[in-house]
């Protein structure tokens, strides 16, 4: 069973920046895809940020040329650089990855458990 640990969130000020990793457990033959999405507090669940196993980004127009997404293949660990925070940004931040467990596996999808984000002003 494929597992995802997150880390990287915490308390920061206006406009200081966060870095967000998601790992896959042992076990993972590939990541396809990998997502990110956020919670605000009181909100649903939305859209952040998304990358392509050929490396294709895209991001909610909130976070574009703030946030970047990328991805360790070596170490099937996903990345989202949070720049210039904001306190729009807090939210409890869930990594999600598309995963083939192993070779003859179908792939699916796999969610962490949540970081959270919180920017005071």
């Amino acid at each position: 069973q494929v597992q995802l640990t997150e880390s990287g969130g915490g308390s920061v000020q206006t406009g200081e920046s966060l870095r967000l990793s998601c790992a896959a457990s042992r076990g993972t033959h590939a990541i396809l895809a990998a997502g990110w999405y956020r919670q605000p507090p009181g909100k649903e669940r939305e859209y952040v940020a998304f990358i392509t196993s050929r490396d294709t980004r895209n991001y909610t127009t909130s976070v574009e040329g703030r946030f970047t997404i990328s991805r360790d293949y070596a170490k099937n660990t996903v990345f989202l650089q949070m720049n210039s925070l904001e306190p729009e940004d807090t939210a409890v931040y869930y990594c999600n990855l598309y995963i083939a467990a192993t070779p003859s596996t179908p792939p699916r999808d796999y969610w962490g458990k949540g970081t959270q984000v919180t920017v005071s002003s």
